[in-house]
C-alpha cells in the first residue's frame, strides 16, 4: 500500500515536471518563430521589412510610406524592401518619398512586381538596388496631368521643363550613387534624345550607352580607310543563357525609355530577376521572415474616399438630393441625404490627413452669402452671385493638395496645385452632366414607378378639382327669388326656403325686390332685377 502510494506520487511529480518542460519548450519555440516579426532587437542579421507600394502615388501614399518607414526604423531593421506595383502619380509626392528613402540609414531595395512607371520609377531608382519580377516593367517617368478615368493630359513645353527639372536632378543623383548610366536615366524622363548601345570592336565586354551625337562621332563619321573602334550591340545574354536581340536605338528621340525585366538587368539598372519574395530575400542573404508593413484599412479607405470617381458620385448625390428637396419641401430624406453626402465630400481630404482649412472657410462664407440673398435681400443680386462663386471655388479647392512649407498668403505655383484645380473642374463638370441626366430620368420615370406612389401624393384629376354645387336644385337659371339684403352689387336672395349669395350686374337692388337668375359661374350666382309689375322680361 505504501509502495503504491509512493509510486503514484512519483508519477504525479513526473507528469508535472513533464508539463513544465513542454510548456517552456512551446513558449521558447513560439518566441523563436515570432522573434523575426515582433520580438527581435532589430540588430539581428538578415532581418528586413517589406513595404508594398501599390496603386497611385499621392499624398496619402506618401504619408503611409513615411509611417511605415518610421515603424521599420523603430523595429530596428537594417533592410527595407519596397514592393512596387504602381502606374505612377503625383510628382511632388514621389519626390517626398524619394527624400524619405534617402534619409533612411539602412539598406533599401526596390522590387518591381510587376510595374513601376512614372513616379514609381523615380521611387525605385532612389533605392540602393533594384530587382525585377518576371514580365515586369520600369520607366516612362515623364511628368503628365492625370485625369479621371485613367486618361492623361500632356504638359506644355514651359510646364514640362519646370516639372522635369527636379525629377532629372534626382535621377542624376541616383545614377551617380548607384552606378546607373546617365543617358538611360535621362531617357526615362525626357524626350528628344536618342540613346544607343555600343561595344568595342576588339572587346565586346566593354559596352557603353551613348547619345545620338556620340554614336555618330564614334561610328558614322569615321572615314575610310580608318575602321571604327565601336559598333552597335546586336544581342545580350541573360543569366539563363538565352540570347536576346537588341533593338537600336534602345530609346528613340520621340519615346520615353521603358525597360522590361531582361532589359533592366542587361542595361545595369536591376541586379536580377526573382519570382517570389522568398527568392528575393534568399538572393539578398536575408532570413526568410520579414516584417510586412501594409497600408492600414483607414489609409485604404481614405484613398478610396478621395478618388475622383467617389467624390464625383458624392457631388451627384448632393445636386440631385438638393433639387428634389427644393422641389418637394418636407420630404426630408433627399435633403438629409444631400447634406450627408456634402459633409463626406468636404471631409474626405481631412480623413486622409490632407488638412487645408481655407476651402472650408470659403464654403461657409459662400453659404452665408446665399442665406443673405434668400432670406434678407431676395432677388439674386450681388450677395447671391458671390455666394455661388465662393461655393464653386471651395469645391475646386478641395481637390488641391496641401503645398508643404508654403508661407501664409503666398501664391502656390507647384504643378500638382494646378493639377488639382483641373481635376476638380473635370469632376464638377462631370457631376453636373450626370446630375442633369439623372434628374431628367427622375422627372420622366419616377412619378410612374411603384416607389413614387408610396411616397408622393398623386396629382388630382380634373373632375376632382371641380367645385361642387353648394345649393343643388336651388337658384337655377330662370328661377325667381326675393332680395333679402341690399345688392351692391353682392348680397343675398331667397329662393323658396333657401337663402343664397348672389351678385347683380352692377345695379343696387333694394331688399324685397324680385330678381331672376341669369347665369351660374361656379360658386357665383348672377341675377337681374325684375319689374315692379311682376312681368318677366327677356
Amino acid at each position: 500500500m505504501v509502495m503504491r502510494t509512493r509510486r503514484r506520487i512519483g508519477a504525479d511529480r513526473f507528469r508535472v515536471v513533464r508539463r513544465i518542460f513542454v510548456s517552456v519548450g512551446v513558449v521558447a519555440l513560439t518566441l523563436g518563430w515570432l522573434s523575426p516579426w515582433t520580438l527581435g532587437s532589430g540588430d539581428e542579421p538578415g532581418r528586413a521589412a517589406v513595404i508594398p507600394i501599390r496603386g497611385t502615388i499621392d499624398d496619402i501614399m506618401r504619408d503611409s510610406v513615411d509611417r511605415r518607414l518610421e515603424a521599420a526604423r523603430e523595429a530596428g531593421v537594417q533592410t527595407v524592401i519596397f514592393e512596387m506595383d504602381t502606374p505612377g502619380g503625383l510628382v511632388t509626392s514621389a519626390l517626398d518619398i524619394f527624400r524619405a528613402i534617402e534619409r533612411f540609414e539602412g539598406h533599401t531595395v526596390a522590387w518591381v512586381n510587376p510595374e513601376a512607371y512614372s513616379a514609381g520609377a523615380l521611387i525605385s531608382v532612389a533605392c540602393d538596388e533594384i530587382w525585377m519580377s518576371p514580365s515586369s516593367s520600369i520607366g516612362d517617368c515623364a511628368p503628365i496631368i492625370m485625369v479621371p478615368g485613367g486618361g492623361v493630359q500632356e504638359l506644355g513645353e514651359t510646364e514640362r521643363a519646370k516639372a522635369e527639372s527636379p525629377i532629372l536632378q534626382k535621377f542624376r543623383d541616383a545614377a551617380a550613387r548607384n552606378g546607373y548610366n546617365q543617358a538611360l536615366a535621362r531617357a526615362m524622363v525626357t524626350v528628344g534624345e536618342e540613346v544607343w548601345w555600343l561595344e568595342r570592336v576588339d572587346d565586346s565586354s566593354v559596352r557603353e550607352f551613348v547619345t545620338g551625337e556620340e554614336k555618330r562621332s564614334r561610328i558614322d563619321e569615321i572615314e575610310e580607310p580608318e575602321e571604327p573602334e565601336w559598333k552597335l550591340v546586336e544581342n545580350y545574354t541573360t543569366g539563363d543563357g538565352t540570347d536576346y536581340p537588341v533593338e537600336q536605338p534602345v530609346d528613340r528621340a520621340d519615346t520615353l525609355l521603358t525597360m522590361g525585366a531582361n532589359d533592366a538587368v542587361a542595361f545595369g539598372f536591376a541586379r536580377g530577376i526573382v519570382s517570389t519574395g522568398s527568392d528575393l530575400t534568399s538572393e539578398l542573404g536575408l532570413s526568410r521572415f520579414s516584417l510586412q508593413l501594409e497600408q492600414t484599412g483607414w489609409e485604404l479607405f481614405a484613398a478610396w474616399l478621395n478618388s475622383p470617381l467617389v467624390r464625383g458620385l458624392l457631388l451627384v448625390i448632393v445636386l440631385i438630393g438638393g433639387y428634389i428637396e427644393f422641389q418637394s419641401p418636407g420630404l426630408i430624406l433627399p435633403g438629409v441625404t444631400a447634406l450627408v453626402a456634402l459633409a463626406i465630400f468636404l471631409a474626405a481630404p481631412y480623413a486622409a490627413g490632407l488638412e487645408n482649412y481655407w476651402p472650408l472657410i470659403l464654403f461657409a462664407v459662400g453659404m452665408v452669402l446665399l442665406g443673405i440673398e434668400i432670406f434678407v435681400l431676395p432677388g439674386f443680386g450681388i450677395a447671391g452671385g458671390l455666394g455661388v462663386l465662393a461655393v464653386l471655388v471651395a469645391i475646386l479647392a478641395s481637390f488641391v493638395r496641401v503645398e508643404p512649407d508654403l508661407p501664409p498668403l503666398a501664391f502656390p505655383d507647384l504643378t500638382n496645385v494646378w493639377q488639382g484645380f483641373v481635376l476638380g473642374l473635370q469632376v464638377l463638370l462631370g457631376s453636373l452632366a450626370v446630375s442633369a441626366i439623372g434628374l431628367a430620368a427622375i422627372v420622366r420615370f419616377l412619378p410612374e414607378s411603384r416607389i413614387a406612389t408610396g411616397i408622393f401624393t398623386a396629382n388630382p384629376r380634373a373632375q376632382e378639382l371641380t367645385v361642387g354645387d353648394a345649393h343643388p336644385g336651388v337658384a337655377r337659371e330662370g328661377d325667381v327669388g326675393v332680395v333679402t339684403g341690399v345688392l351692391k352689387p353682392a348680397g343675398q336672395a331667397r329662393f323658396g326656403q333657401e337663402i343664397v349669395d348672389v351678385r347683380s350686374q352692377g345695379e343696387y337692388i333694394e331688399p324685397g325686390q324680385r330678381v331672376q337668375v341669369i347665369r351660374r359661374d361656379g360658386m357665383e350666382i348672377w341675377v337681374r332685377p325684375l319689374p315692379e309689375d311682376g312681368a318677366d322680361t327677356a
